[in-house]
């Protein structure tokens, strides 16, 4: 899995996961549960992680969506 989206917006996240739901592409939101060590103040971004077979669709969803500006530097 590939890491495309780092943020610490829980509004952008939720916007995020259900455009990806939608296309049926595959992901993860790791870091979820940093807020019991954070105290629930949302210092600690969540990563929205996708199958490597499926990046690039998912790029280009979010792109096209409005989210690019959130979208992380691809590196590999």
């Amino acid at each position: 899995m590939r890491e495309i989206v780092r943020t610490n917006d829980p509004v952008v996240i939720s916007a995020i996961e259900a455009l990806l739901k939608g296309a049926r592409i595959k992901h993860l939101v790791a870091d979820q549960n940093m807020s019991v060590l954070e105290g629930s103040i949302g210092i600690f971004p969540r990563r929205i992680l996708v199958d490597d077979d499926e990046v690039e669709a998912a790029r280009r969803l979010l792109a096209e969506a409005g989210f690019g500006k959130e979208l992380r530097r691809d590196v590999g």
